[in-house]
This record gives C-alpha cells, structure tokens and sequence, in this order.
C-alpha cells in the first residue's frame, strides 16, 4: 500500500474506533433494549449509532474505498481497497454486562489484510497495526512469545461448537492434554492477550470474516501466525482461526490438519 494511503487509513481507522467508544460507553452506562436479527443473534442501538460513526469518518477520510459492516452491509460495489467494520463484536457479552466486547476496523487492499484496529473501551486496551509498522497497545510496541513447544503453551479456545461434530475434536483433545494451560478468553481478548506474548495459541470456528480481519493484522505483525483451521489464508468467508507463535503453529496445523501441514 502506498505509505502516505496507509498513514491516512490508520489515522481514520483510530478515529473511527475512539468515536464508536464514546457511543459504546454511553449506551453501556444506560443501558439498551436488545433486539434479535434474522440469524436469531442480538442487535442494539449501540451497534447500530457506533457503525454509523465509524462510516461516517472512514468515508470522509478514504472515499475511494468501499466498506461492508456488520449492520449495513457493504456500501455499494467492492473496490479495491475495502474497510471491513464489526462496531461492536460481542454484543451478547455487552448485553450481559460483561467487558469482553470490542470495536473491529480492519482495510483489505485487493484480498491483502494490510491494516487493524481492535478497540475494547470497556475492557480498557485498544491495539492496532498495519503492514510493515509493528503492532501496538495503547502506544507500546508488542511481540509474541517465544515459545516454541505445545507442552511449554498456553491455549485459548473460543466458539468451538461446530467443533464438537467434527473429526478435529480429537484433536483439539490432544492439544488440550498436552499444553501447559487451557483457557477460554474469546472474542478480542486472546488475540490481544497473544499479541503481547501472554497466550500462545488460539483456536476458534464459528466466526466472521469481521470478527477477526484487525486481529489477524494485528497478530502477525507480532510476529505470530494466523490462518483458518486448515492451514488456508483469511479470505472474506473465513470460518474458523488458528494463530500462534511461530513455533507453536506448525505443531498444531500437523495436529488438526495434517495434510495441510504436509503441504
């Protein structure tokens, strides 16, 4: 991506992800009525207005570039530079009263991830990266572990239900028994949590392309890996994750999906 387009996206993309914080934090301290979509998941206002503020600066800032948010779709035909928007991932956690809920801004250059915003007002971390500049929490540079064994990691499952009628189950099994500690942090926190090098592996199905595009930017310029559960690069029907430190990843890819890794 061109560096002056680049400086421009990460500057709106912050922008965006402090102007939906303030409508988040309002709506967080005075509660919401909550609605059910087509899909039967729950819907707020809070989702709504915080999309509508992020829309709002991106398309100031970049009108060149297109963008498909989780509650209004995609804004007319795809071009070749796409912001992909979840103004607030985990709105049953909100809605609930819990902090495990976050902003995700992510810009896709063709099928590249080249650019992520993870914004956890409540919870109090935003990180974000972008292709080549590292990734950042709240102004500090982070890096992954350095671990390089199942037996020495810490794992993090989330959203593994389809898992559980799957032939990888057994597998996730095995990964459980044989890691050093197993944990459920999901949503944005695990990815945050192994950016920093506090985790070591994150598994997941059940997911959206928008869930987890920021945090897939933001994991690999850590230094981390991230893909799907078979191996495959993130692409706009993404379903699942698998993210790691560089030598946990092998180790687990052989594991849940061994022709992947004889590839």
């Amino acid at each position: 991506m061109n560096p002056d387009i680049a400086a421009v996206a990460l500057t709106a993309a912050r922008e965006a992800a402090a102007a939906a914080a303030e409508v988040i934090r309002h709506y967080w301290r005075r509660g919401v009525e909550v609605e059910l979509k087509a899909d039967a998941t729950p819907v707020t206002i809070a989702d709504r207005e915080a999309e509508r503020a992020i829309r709002q600066i991106l398309q100031a800032a970049m009108p060149q570039a297109s963008i498909y948010g989780e509650e209004f779709g995609l804004d007319g035909e795809r071009g070749d530079l796409l912001w992909l928007v979840d103004p607030l991932d985990g709105t049953k956690s909100f809605v609930r009263r819990t902090p495990f809920f976050s902003t995700q801004i992510a810009l896709m250059e063709a099928d590249d991830l080249v650019l992520g915003v993870s914004s956890a007002p409540v919870y109090g971390e935003t990180m974000w990266a972008s292709t080549g500049k590292g990734a950042w929490l709240d102004g500090e540079r982070v890096r992954v572990a350095d671990t390089t064994t199942i037996a020495q990691a810490s794992l993090s499952i989330g959203n593994v239900k389809t898992l559980t009628a799957d032939a990888r189950w057994d597998a996730l099994g095995g990964l459980i028994r044989d890691s050093n500690r197993i944990r459920g942090y999901g949503d944005f926190c695990h990815y945050h949590l192994l950016a920093r090098g506090s985790l070591d592996l994150v598994i997941e199905s059940d997911v959206n392309i928008l869930d987890i595009a920021a945090l897939a930017v933001i994991v690999r310029e850590a230094g981390g890996v991230f893909s799907d559960l078979d191996g495959a690069a993130l692409t706009l029907q993404t379903r699942s994750v698998l993210a790691a430190t560089p030598g946990v990843y092998p180790q687990a890819l052989r594991r849940l999906c061994p022709a992947a890794a004889a590839r």
